[in-house]
């Protein structure tokens, strides 16, 4: 018998036939990344019910050397949670932890285990009267553990701030097996550091998440959504400050796209028109929201403040939502960005972020930069504006060989996106994570000192270095 025979018969035992498996057909779909630029191998497939059973298993890698790959919902952007080629990890996946333990209204928290989807958790908060003020296109697919695990962001940032500012206590595994729970919240707390912090945004590379206790709010009573144009990133910078003085804590959401990329979603989307009738170089989302104690004076402070962006020659045109249906009409253009610009072919995307006031400056520099540089491509950023944090995606020239392309001159691509952003001040990773995609590059252009401090907590917790190896650092 293997060693990997023996593990495998240790965690049976530990874990029961609906805890681990090497079947291969249950196995394949956590092997691939669901972009599905990397694959791997694993030894075996561990889905835990419980954090018992979770440290339990991790215990049991740590005695026999076992490499761990965390899993949520394997919906990261980065390669974070594919496994590598070598066959030595087994891939853990917390998707049977998927109970909300509690939903506690007078706080105004929820407690759920790493599992929970994140629409799950949306709709048993709204029953509650309450809402968890974090997004994203994929919350069909992620999971709690996996917005932790890489600090995910979304469309709400701009007021809410991103995953790290809603934890407000964590439950993990770490690398031995013990576990560290600290569920219960506390406003102030001064018992040294903050521990989880560390594991947060982690990528899973100092412990395994199982539960956590997250931030809720008010529901919304009622929303405004605005489709405005402008002719420059500039403008619709100038635009957003208007916005954030005039609505105060109800500007929700500030998204733009530049008219190329509004194109492809009216190819792409089929009976889908414009909202606005002209075209513009830059289109800007806006949502507004009020809870039960605001809500009758919404739309009319929404009119006001549009009746004055034209005054001062803020937009061109705009239009606002008149229904629920509109509203998520508007935003559905927004979230086919990505599946639009697929269907155009290979591109180099780039989640990055600079100081939120160079953004419209960053790319209006940059993006002609590349072009000329890459002759035939094309560069489009969009996104969240509010928090400096853009997409910035560079579309082959009609590559024919799309593997070729990206693995040739999209490299270098993004090699030289990545030295602008740093350039700039910015991050090369502002919410998709770090993972194995972005690693060699961290390194490359991280600050040191930093970097170093990094690699001491991995060393101090992970001595070994079994959990999720490859990844991060």
């Amino acid at each position: 018998m293997t060693g990997s025979d023996t593990f495998f018969e240790e965690a049976l035992s530990l874990l029961g036939p609906r805890g681990i498996t090497r079947d291969p057909d249950l196995v394949a779909p956590s092997l691939t990344d669901w972009r599905g630029r990397y694959t791997g191998r694993a030894i075996a497939l561990a889905s835990p019910a419980t954090t018992a059973e979770v440290a339990a298993l991790v215990k049991l890698c740590d005695a026999h050397d076992v490499p761990i790959v965390p899993q949520g919902g394997n919906s990261g952007m980065s390669g974070g949670a594919t496994p590598d080629e070598s066959g030595t990890a087994v891939v853990l996946s917390l998707r049977r932890m998927n109970a909300i333990r509690e939903i506690d209204v007078e706080g105004r928290r929820a407690t759920c285990e790493a599992g929970v989807v994140l629409q799950t958790l949306h709709e048993a908060a709204d029953a509650k009267g309450l809402r968890f003020p974090l997004t994203l296109g994929g919350k069909g697919s992620a999971t709690v553990g996996g917005l932790i695990s890489t600090n995910a962001g979304g469309c709400q940032v701009l007021r809410h701030g991103s995953m790290r500012a809603l934890v407000l206590g964590l439950e993990a595994v770490l690398p031995d097996g013990q576990v560290f729970s600290m569920l219960t919240p506390l406003k102030k707390d001064n018992r040294g550091f903050d521990l989880k912090q560390l594991l947060i945004g982690s990528e899973g590379t100092m412990g395994v998440v199982t539960a956590a206790t997250l931030k809720l709010l008010p529901a919304v009573a009622d929303r405004v959504v605005i489709w405005a144009g402008v002719p420059t990133l500039g403008e619709a910078r100038k635009l957003m400050l208007f916005c954030e003085e005039a609505m105060g804590d109800a500007l929700e959401g500030f998204e733009v796209l530049p008219q190329a990329c509004l194109d492809a979603v009216l190819d792409h989307l089929p009976d889908s028109r414009s909202p606005l009738e002209g075209r513009h170089g830059w289109h800007v989302l806006i949502e507004v929201v009020a809870d039960s104690s605001a809500a009758d004076t919404l739309r009319e402070r929404c009119e006001n403040m549009m009746a004055s962006a034209f005054e001062n020659e803020l937009v061109e045109d705009a239009v606002m939502s008149a229904s629920e249906a509109q509203a998520e009409a508007f935003w559905l253009l927004r979230e086919s960005i990505s599946p639009a610009e697929r269907e155009r072919g290979p591109a180099m995307q780039h989640d990055i972020s600079v100081p939120v006031e160079k953004m419209p400056e960053f790319v209006e520099t940059t993006a002609p930069m590349i072009e000329a540089k890459w002759p035939g491509t094309e560069a489009v950023a969009f996104g969240h504006l509010g928090d400096g944090n853009v997409h910035y995606h560079v579309i082959a020239p009609n590559a024919e060989d799309a593997l070729g392309w990206q693995t040739g001159p999209g490299k270098e691509i993004s090699r030289y996106v990545h030295d602008l952003v740093t350039e700039w001040g910015g991050s090369i990773s502002a919410e998709h994570g770090i993972g194995q995609m972005k690693r060699d590059e961290l390194a490359r252009l991280g600050d040191p000192v930093a970097l170093s401090m990094l690699r001491a907590v991995k060393q101090a917790l992970d001595p070994k270095g079994i959990l999720n190896p490859g990844k991060l650092i």
